[in-house]
């Protein structure tokens, strides 16, 4: 099949891209994440993800612009429901682009992370498969975590410490009192 990955680092990606290739799927990435903050850490998570690419010869396709506003205007009411959000407009975007280009599915390499909402995943993946009539490829790639990360340290690539959004950032390293 032919697929279009949602990729949302470089890092993530490693374990997706060797079991769908693994499985005989044609792999396109794609680097969709208005999430990420400051921009700076989004740069450089778009750098190892083009490194990491390139290196494995993964064809990629990005999404440069950078609407931290939007995204911050969806969540900043019920920072607690950002995920949601998150995984829902990064999916959508994702299978709009897979539709568009005559892709046959898609999914993201949110699934390799244990830190993620598997099960909504999942079921926002395959809602919008049926929305947009394409297939929604579906693995959970969290067997895989410590093998991404040796991989991903063997190759030197830059290793982000938290999930990606200003509230993320926020969850990792604010310990008040501390």
């Amino acid at each position: 099949m032919n697929i279009l990955l949602h990729v949302c680092c470089g890092n993530c990606a490693i374990y997706p891209v060797e079991v769908l290739r693994q499985q005989g799927h044609r792999l396109t990435g794609f680097f969709y994440n208005h999430n990420i903050h400051p921009y700076q850490e989004f740069r450089r998570r778009l750098e190892t993800a083009l490194e990491y690419a390139d290196r494995v010869e993964l064809p990629m396709q990005v999404r440069e612009d950078y609407p931290l506003e939007e995204f911050l205007a969806n969540v900043a009411a019920e920072p607690q429901r950002r995920c949601d959000y998150c995984y829902r407009s990064r999916l959508r975007e994702t299978v709009r682009v897979a539709a568009e280009q005559g892709f046959e599915g898609f999914s993201t390499s949110l699934l390799y992370s244990r830190y993620q909402q598997h099960d909504a995943i999942r079921r926002y993946g395959e809602e919008l498969a049926a929305e947009f009539g394409l297939a929604f490829v579906y693995e959970d790639f969290r067997v895989g975590w410590r093998q991404g990360i040796d991989k991903s340290k063997a190759m030197g690539l830059y290793r982000q410490q938290y999930c990606g959004c200003i509230y993320s950032e926020k969850d990792r390293y604010y310990r008040p009192g501390g």
